[in-house]
């Protein structure tokens, strides 16, 4: 078996990094310990957090991500995945970062779903970089977001669990905003926040739930056993990120 190594970008936030772990290991078909696939792993909670940047000119969070896709290069990994939706706005300067491949779990999940129209659970700062809406939109995929009373809420509970709290109140609201979304016409739902992937599961939508946290994990082990395509190294002088423009571009999609 030619297995390469999984480097994980992680501390964004450090449960969810434990979790995309757990299931790397639990997707990996191996009968003893030698036929897992090796993993290392770089938590940096202190890497700042991404949607005050992007949204209110917060501390810049790309050096720190910077340094810790240069550090798991060192360490020896093939390529890199990364459990933060959001984070994968910065996708195209990290790529440059480094020389290995980066692990794109937006444009993986988008590639498997089959549904034309579906619900985006995430932070603000996703819905509001339309990454999922770009993404889908090459597959003439329609993404709806919730109301902005119910994206709130999601903030809410996305910064409560990163604090430790988890409960039953939680998970109703969560599902009543997805029972919301179907009733406005989503087909399908896409778990685009890794923290919500602790929470969300199949039983809170009557349709197909796309775990972006999942499909990720997935995708990680196919990369490792099956080999890695070299994804193309943007030119970023050409695209960099500009918060003003984001944020005035993205605001009609919360409702």
């Amino acid at each position: 078996m030619n297995t390469r190594i999984i480097g994980i970008l992680g501390g964004m936030g450090p449960a969810a990094t434990v979790e995309l772990f757990r299931r790397i290991v639990a997707y990996t078909p191996a009968q003893c310990d030698q036929d897992h696939i090796p993993i290392v792993i770089d938590n940096n909670p202190q890497i700042p957090d991404r949607g005050p940047f992007i949204l209110k000119g917060g501390p810049d969070p790309r050096p720190a991500l910077c340094r810790s896709a240069r550090t798991l290069e060192r360490m020896g990994a093939s390529f890199i995945a990364m459990p933060c939706n959001t984070a994968h706005a910065f996708l195209p300067y990290l790529r440059k970062a480094v020389r290995i491949p980066f692990l794109d779990m937006i444009a993986e999940t988008a590639k498997v779903i089959t549904e034309p129209r579906v619900g985006l659970l995430a932070t603000e700062t996703t819905v509001r970089t339309r990454l999922y809406h770009d993404a889908c939109e090459v597959y003439g995929i329609e993404v709806l977001t919730p109301f902005s009373d119910d994206q709130a809420r999601i903030m809410e509970i996305i910064y409560a669990m990163k604090g430790g709290v988890l409960d039953g109140t939680m998970r109703r609201d969560l599902r009543a905003i997805a029972y919301g979304l179907h009733e406005r016409g989503a087909q399908a739902l896409i778990v685009g926040c890794t923290e919500l992937s602790l929470i969300v599961s199949q039983d809170d939508f009557a349709g197909p739930v796309y775990d972006a946290l999942d499909i990720l994990a997935h995708a990680a082990v196919r990369w490792a056993q099956q080999g890695i395509r070299q994804m193309p190294q943007p030119d970023h002088n050409k695209n960099p990120i500009n918060r003003a423009t984001i944020t005035t571009r993205a605001t009609s999609t919360i409702p």
